[in-house]
C-alpha cells in the first residue's frame, strides 16, 4: 500500500472522496511517522494526536453525508504564533509557556469549518524574530534535506513538517520572509499573500502592518486549495480587504503565454549570491521564458534600503506590540518587590536575546528626538518603495528572482552574526514593506543536494498570476516530486 503521508494534498482529498482509505487512516499515518521521524527534526511543539483523531472521525462522518470539501480530513499543523482555543499557543517564547488562548486564529477556524485535521503546533522563531528556527525558546528544527543544517525561519517548523511528511500542508506567517525563505531552503512551496487577503485576527503579532498568514504545501496547486480556505474578508481584522476571492485553483492552467516576466538587474549585483543559487534561478526563468513567458530585465534601484527600513520599522512595531507580555497579565511571572522590578525580572528571564535586541532597537527608533529621524524617515522611503514596485507592474506581470542568497546555512553559522542573518532575506522583505503577494518554488539544488527556491512576486491582490506561473514552472520542471531522505 502506498505511503500515505507521501501523498500531496489534493492527492489526499481525491482518495478520501473516492473511499481507497479514511481519514483517520490516514491521520493515524502522519502521527505514525510524527512518533518516529520528529524527534531528528523538532519541528512540533505540540502534537495533538487525540484531537486528531477526533476530528479525523467526524470528518469520516461529514463525508458520509455527502460533504466533498478538498480539505476534508486532511491533516494539517499551524505555527504556534496562531492562537488555539484551549490549546498550548507559546509563540516559540517561554514567556507564554503554558498559555491556553480563549479563541481561535480566524485562518485556523476557516480550515476547521473546511474540515481539516489539525495534529499540532508547530515551533519558530521566538514571536517570529529569525531566519533560522534557531532563536525558538524550546528547540532547534533541523532541515529535513540535512539535518545538520538550518530549516530557514522563523516559520521552520512549518517548512521542515511539509518537507519531511510530518503534515500535508501547514501553516506560517511572513513579516520579512518567514514563509517564502524557509520554503525555499527545505524544498517546499510558501505563498505570501496581499496584505489584507488573510485575516491577521489569532495572529499574534510581530509587526502589524508587515505579518500576514501564508500556506504551506508540497506543491502550488495544494498552496492554491489552502488560500482558497483562509482568503477573504474578517470583521475581526481591520486590515483585511473586503474582496471578492476566487477560486485560486483555476489560475492553475499551465498556459503562461504572453505573461510578462521582470527580471531585476540588482537581484544577481547583491555579493553574496550563492552561484548555484544563481545558476538555478537563471535556468527558471529561462524555463517561464520556453513555456511562453516574454523576459526583460528592470530596476529596482531601492533594494539595498529595504533591509534598514525593513529593521527600523518591523523593530518599532515589535517594541510596541510585545510590551503587552509583562507576566502580569500572560505567562509566567518572577514575583519580586516592586512592579518596575517584576517587569524587568519577567521580560528579562522570558525573552531571548534576539527579541531583546529587537525590542531596545525599536524602543530607540521610537524615543523622543530619533523618532522623525529614523521611523518618520523608514516610513516614507517605504513609501518609495511600493511605489517602485507599483511603476515596475505597469511594465511587467511579474518578478521572478531568487527567494534566498543561499541554500541552508550550518546550525550555529550565523547565530552570533546578526546583520548576516538579516541578509537572509534581502529578496523577500521588500515585498512585505510594499504589501504584494509572493511565492517561493523549487526549482533546483546545489551541489550538497540542498533546495533552492524560485522568487515570484505580483501586484497586489493578483495571486492569480504568481500562482499561474508557479503552477506552469512546478509542471515542467518537477523538483516538487522529489523528498528528503529523512
Amino acid at each position: 500500500m502506498t505511503d500515505l503521508t507521501t501523498l500531496t494534498i489534493k492527492q489526499a482529498g481525491d482518495g478520501l472522496r473516492a473511499g481507497d482509505f479514511t481519514s483517520v487512516e490516514l491521520t493515524q499515518a502522519f502521527l505514525a511517522r510524527i512518533e518516529a521521524v520528529e524527534p531528528t527534526i523538532g519541528a512540533y511543539l505540540t502534537v495533538t494526536g487525540d484531537t486528531a483523531l477526533q476530528q479525523a472521525q467526524a470528518a469520516d462522518d461529514r463525508r458520509q453525508g455527502g460533504d466533498d470539501n478538498p480539505l476534508l480530513g486532511v491533516p494539517l499543523a499551524y505555527k504556534d504564533v496562531l492562537t488555539t482555543a484551549g490549546i498550548q499557543t507559546t509563540c516559540g517564547s517561554r514567556i507564554l509557556e503554558g498559555y491556553l488562548p480563549p479563541y481561535t486564529a480566524t485562518a485556523v477556524e476557516r480550515l476547521e469549518k473546511a474540515g481539516a485535521v489539525m495534529l499540532g503546533k508547530l515551533n519558530m522563531d521566538e514571536f517570529a524574530m529569525g531566519s533560522s528556527t534557531e532563536n525558538s525558546g524550546y528547540q532547534v528544527t533541523r532541515n529535513p534535506w540535512d539535518t545538520n543544517r538550518v530549516p530557514g525561519g522563523s516559520s521552520g517548523g512549518s517548512t521542515a513538517a511539509v518537507a519531511a511528511r510530518l503534515a500535508a500542508g501547514t501553516l506560517g506567517t511572513d513579516t520579512g520572509g518567514s514563509v517564502r525563505q524557509p520554503a525555499a531552503l527545505t524544498g517546499v512551496v510558501g505563498l505570501k499573500p496581499s496584505y489584507g487577503r488573510v485575516s491577521r485576527y489569532g495572529l499574534v503579532a510581530y509587526a502589524s502592518s508587515l505579518d500576514q498568514v501564508g500556506p504551506l504545501a508540497r506543491t502550488v496547486e495544494d498552496a492554491a486549495l489552502l488560500l482558497n480556505a483562509i482568503a477573504g474578508h474578517d470583521e475581526n481584522d481591520s486590515t483585511s480587504i473586503e474582496l471578492p476571492v476566487p477560486d485560486f485553483t483555476e489560475a492553475l492552467t499551465g498556459d503562461i503565454s504572453g505573461l510578462r516576466v521582470g527580471v531585476p538587474d540588482e537581484y544577481f549585483a547583491q555579493g553574496g549570491l550563492q552561484p548555484e543559487v544563481e545558476q538555478a534561478v537563471r535556468a527558471a526563468i529561462a524555463q517561464l521564458e520556453n513555456l511562453g513567458a516574454s523576459v526583460k530585465p528592470v530596476s529596482l534601484k531601492l533594494l539595498d534600503y529595504a533591509v534598514p527600513v525593513y529593521y527600523l520599522i518591523a523593530t518599532a512595531e515589535c517594541s510596541a506590540n510585545l510590551a503587552r507580555f509583562d507576566g502580569i497579565r500572560y505567562g509566567p511571572r518572577e514575583n519580586t518587590g516592586s512592579v518596575f522590578d517584576t517587569y524587568r525580572e519577567t521580560r528579562g528571564a522570558g525573552f531571548g536575546p534576539e527579541v531583546k535586541r529587537r525590542i531596545m532597537l525599536g524602543t530607540f527608533v521610537l524615543s523622543e528626538g530619533y523618532a522623525d529621524q529614523y521611523y518618520v524617515k523608514a516610513q516614507q522611503a517605504r513609501t518609495l518603495i511600493r511605489q517602485e514596485f507599483d511603476a515596475l507592474f505597469e511594465d511587467v506581470d511579474i518578478i521572478a528572482g531568487p527567494t534566498s542568497p543561499t541554500t541552508a546555512f550550518p546550525i550555529g553559522e550565523r547565530v552570533d552574526d546578526p546583520l548576516q542573518m538579516y541578509l537572509s532575506d534581502i529578496y523577500t522583505i521588500s515585498v512585505n514593506l510594499a504589501g504584494l503577494p509572493a511565492i517561493s518554488v523549487p526549482c533546483g539544488f546545489d551541489d550538497g543536494g540542498l533546495p533552492i527556491g524560485l522568487h515570484l512576486i505580483g501586484p497586489a491582490f493578483a495571486e492569480d498570476k504568481i500562482l499561474a506561473a508557479a503552477h506552469a514552472y512546478e509542471q515542467a520542471a518537477e523538483w516538487t516530486t522529489r523528498l528528503p531522505a529523512v
